[in-house]
């Protein structure tokens, strides 16, 4: 509903104006009701003043995607950036050479906080939580040290909060900044990692009480899917090799309330994940901060070296245990929707002349590519591109055609349906105590909202 974003040079001056834009939303999406609570932006001011993804998308390559820019944010690797692979594919758009060609590339902020806590944490103050535990919220983050951010979680407020951030990383320690800012590379990440020795690994996945970061070593690599099965040498492997591959998956295996106890992890080359060598834990107070030695890592890693080929055929097997139950779960209980299919396989290379000539071509002429396309997933995203984006050109048996797939994406699911669900939570909402004037005011329009867009017999 909103895209905010600043250009800065290497040294995070800024340059030109800020970027900050509204996005329509459409009448087959319902927003989370506490979203819209938290940011302000109600989905009628996207109406009134927004942009249709496809005009942002065309603004987006004209104005923002220029050759060498990094793009990067709080968290985005992970977060913002699948919105926007999400939005490239309903459009239209390759997902992901926004993010590599032109010798572009992509970065994230929050690991960069998250190392530079564990490893280099001198001339910055760190947040905790009410518990006493390590948190990196970025709200806290710019208060404790004195950094603008003066409207958390609107767009262009929490970029300018992101870049302070990382100019008082970049001062307080700027080797580490450079070092971090150079694994956006994933050559260079997969080196370190493929070179299989231990090295410093710090990810959200790890525990908050230990800063995130660990030791670990290069368990087994997965160069198609391009990415690795990582050990944590925090923990004994002599354990985990007698082990069978049934009794590691469950291990392994998600359970409500529970985090998985295998200490494996699965690191992707391309998210820029913060590592680096074993060597820069080498310090006392580094390691007391970690509750972790380069001795005791050591020593792990030299147990796993004759067991190394046995364990990692093991956890092999238990991976596909986990995905075989998974594949079945999901083919039990939820069939994706044609706009959740992206990561179904990559597109054919037939259909990319043709989606740069749809996404160029003129509304009304639309329908003529439907058979000249080969994904099945694009052939049925092209209605659906046409009525969220030019609705006043649709004929009115696309007409028809659009109001029906609405009426599925609200209704499907009776009681279960994302409407009810979306009415059900703002009637919540509405009861509780403490409530703002304006927080009230936001639930009144999305309710009104949801009444206007659901069909005239339904609300009658």
């Amino acid at each position: 509903m909103q895209f905010a974003g600043q250009r800065t040079d290497e040294d995070l001056n800024y340059i030109g104006e800020p970027v900050n834009v509204l996005i329509r939303l459409t009448a087959d999406i319902l927003p989370e009701p506490e979203a819209i609570l938290l940011t302000g932006i109600t989905p009628q001011q996207t109406l009134a003043d927004g942009l249709t993804e496809a005009e942002f998308l065309k603004f987006f390559y004209d104005e923002v995607v220029t050759p060498d820019t990094t793009f990067l944010g709080f968290n985005s690797v992970r977060f913002d950036d699948e919105f926007m692979r999400y939005l490239h594919y309903r459009n239209f758009y390759d997902p992901y050479e926004w993010q590599w060609t032109n010798n572009c590339s992509r970065w994230d902020v929050l690991d960069l906080v998250r190392m530079t806590r564990a490893l280099r944490p001198g001339g910055i103050e760190w947040p905790f939580k009410e518990d006493g535990k390590p948190t990196n919220r970025l709200e806290l983050l710019t208060k404790l040290n004195g950094l603008e951010h003066s409207h958390a979680h609107d767009a262009l407020s929490d970029v300018y909060a992101t870049i302070n951030v990382a100019k008082l990383i970049k001062d307080k320690q700027p080797e580490l900044f450079a070092y971090l800012f150079g694994c956006r590379n994933k050559k260079k990440v997969t080196e370190l990692v493929a070179a299989g020795q231990p090295f410093v690994y710090t990810s959200g996945k790890y525990p908050a009480e230990t800063l995130n970061t660990t030791g670990a070593v290069l368990l087994a690599e997965n160069r198609k899917e391009g990415n690795a099965i990582v050990f944590d040498l925090r923990f004994d492997p002599t354990k985990y090799a007698n082990m069978t591959a049934e009794a590691l998956a469950d291990e392994w295996r998600y359970k409500p309330g529970e985090s998985p106890t295998l200490p494996v992890k699965t690191l992707k080359f391309n998210r820029c994940p913060a590592i680096a060598p074993l060597g820069v834990m080498n310090k006392p107070d580094i390691e007391n901060r970690l509750n972790l030695t380069v001795d005791s890592v050591t020593s792990n890693f030299n147990k796993l070296k004759p067991i190394h080929k046995q364990l990692a055929e093991k956890i092999f097997a238990a991976k596909l245990i986990l995905d075989k139950e998974r594949d079945q779960d999901q083919s039990k209980t939820y069939q994706p929707t044609v706009d959740e299919r992206l990561y179904d396989g990559f597109m054919a290379e037939g259909d990319k002349p043709l989606m740069k000539a749809i996404r160029e071509a003129e509304p009304a002429n639309l329908s003529v590519y439907a058979n000249k396309l080969k994904d099945d997933r694009l052939k049925e995203l092209l209605p659906l591109y046409k009525a969220r984006n030019f609705p006043r050109t649709l004929t009115s048996d696309e007409r028809a055609a659009w109001d029906q797939h609405c009426a599925a994406a609200l209704f499907d699911g009776g009681t279960n349906s994302r409407l009810a669900y979306y009415f059900g939570r703002l009637q919540a909402l509405a009861k509780e105590t403490g409530l703002s004037e304006n927080q009230r005011y936001l639930i009144e329009e999305m309710q009104l909202y949801g009444e206007s867009i659901m069909p005239t017999d339904i609300t009658e």
